[in-house]
């Protein structure tokens, strides 16, 4: 079973559109949305293991500019 988390995003003001086209590029986030409330974008990805998951989070997307600080939510599958 692969990872998966909910990268929370704050964003500088106007910089929305070019976050948006360079995190749908990464090969790892698999949706991206704009949301209303403390946060301003909700990237959901994917990696091997949460690990891999956090060097992408620090390497790939909070290096891009305009990200002004993320919070990662690691995603717990709940089995019956």
């Amino acid at each position: 079973m692969r990872a998966t988390a909910y990268v929370l995003i704050n964003l500088a003001a106007g910089i929305f559109e070019d976050v948006y086209s360079k995190l749908t590029k990464l090969e790892f986030v698999q949706q991206v949305h704009a949301v209303s409330g403390p946060y301003d974008m909700i990237a959901i990805v994917n990696g091997p293991t949460f690990n891999d998951i956090g060097k992408n989070v620090l390497n790939e997307i909070q290096t891009v500019r305009g990200v002004q600080n993320t919070i990662t939510c690691n995603v717990i599958f709940l089995e019956n």
